[in-house]
């Protein structure tokens, strides 16, 4: 008997977390300093016309890039803040659960999402076009050019992730970030979330964050290929105007690779974004995998339930 197709889900790595999204809820779960748990809950709340943006193609990808980046950091924030309260202390003491209105959600984006991504994608494009540049004499033709450029941005990637990974906190982070993909491979594989049979499961994921950075880089020296690279004013405008389309296309690429995952020849194509992750991920201890499991399986059962009204919580807004 064929059987039924699990939902998808998808989340991140915090501080001492993980955070887990499904279609409507998000859920983080941290292990404070006591080692006790403590989770954060956030409604996805989207307007009817951002959901309505979230089902044309290549579209979707920028809408939801923006709007998971927002939520993330929510919850980032929450896990940052939280890790280190007393949680002796009763005022401190309380599961968080905030809903927001679509407005203030989508400010936040605005704000926390576009702003902060917009920054940090400018710096990865148009760094690597000045260097191209400053070797144009030896390297003078288009596609010269595009493939140098493009050289410099993967080696701007893997040496930037290479260095934050060397910080205690971060290797943490990378640590969760495994645990968070353990988790998703065990559940989609249709085994009990146990520490043991989760840390049987491959640290890497289809789907993920990583592959998608990588997937910008490969897809943008395609794009890149059919406009000129001189004068330099056009190839800074060209780049800076191709952002959306870069990021659009990319986002199919990675839905494609996930989709082809379980075909013999094609699931080669998502084999560049899973190398990449062997940076982005670290193999997590056992506890950090219970803080996973936990986080996961909070989210399943408000997905069934509902979230719980918190009592003394009078500056957010309770969830229904």
């Amino acid at each position: 008997m064929k059987q039924t197709p699990k939902p998808i889900y998808g989340g991140q790595a915090v501080v001492e977390g993980v955070m887990f999204g499904g279609k409507k809820q998000t859920v983080t779960a941290i292990r404070r300093i006591d080692g006790s748990f403590d989770y954060f809950y956030l409604e996805k709340n989207s307007p009817l016309w951002v959901m309505k943006l979230k089902r044309i193609p290549f579209l979707r990808g920028i809408v939801a890039l923006v709007e998971s980046s927002a939520i993330g950091s929510k919850h980032l924030t929450f896990a940052t803040d939280r890790y280190e309260e007393d949680p002796n202390d009763p005022a401190e003491n309380q599961q968080v659960v905030k809903k927001e209105s679509k407005l203030a959600m989508w400010l936040g984006v605005a704000v926390i999402g576009v702003l902060s991504f917009i920054f940090a994608k400018f710096i990865m494009t148009l760094i690597p076009v000045f260097l191209a540049q400053f070797f144009r004499f030896l390297v003078p033709s288009n596609t010269g050019q595009v493939l140098l450029e493009s050289f410099f941005k993967l080696l701007l990637l893997l040496g930037y992730i290479f260095a934050v990974s060397q910080t205690p906190i971060i290797k943490r982070v990378f640590q969760y970030h495994g645990s968070e993909h353990k988790v998703i491979n065990c559940f989609e594989n249709r085994l009990p979330l146990t520490v043991e049979n989760v840390q049987k499961q491959s640290r890497l994921h289809y789907r993920c964050g990583s592959s998608f950075i990588l997937f910008t880089v490969v897809v943008g020296m395609f794009i890149y290929f059919l406009v000129p690279t001189d004068p330099l004013w056009l190839r800074i405008l060209d780049r800076i105007l191709l952002i959306p389309v870069v990021l659009g296309v990319s986002f199919e690429v990675l839905q494609l690779t996930n989709k082809c995952r379980n075909i013999p020849v094609l699931r080669f194509l998502g084999y560049p974004g899973l190398w990449l992750q062997l940076l982005t991920t670290k193999e997590p201890a056992d506890d950090q995998v219970e803080v996973a499991i936990a986080s996961f399986s909070e989210l399943l059962r408000v997905e069934k339930e509902g979230v719980p009204v918190q009592n003394d919580v009078s500056d957010l807004e309770l969830a229904e």
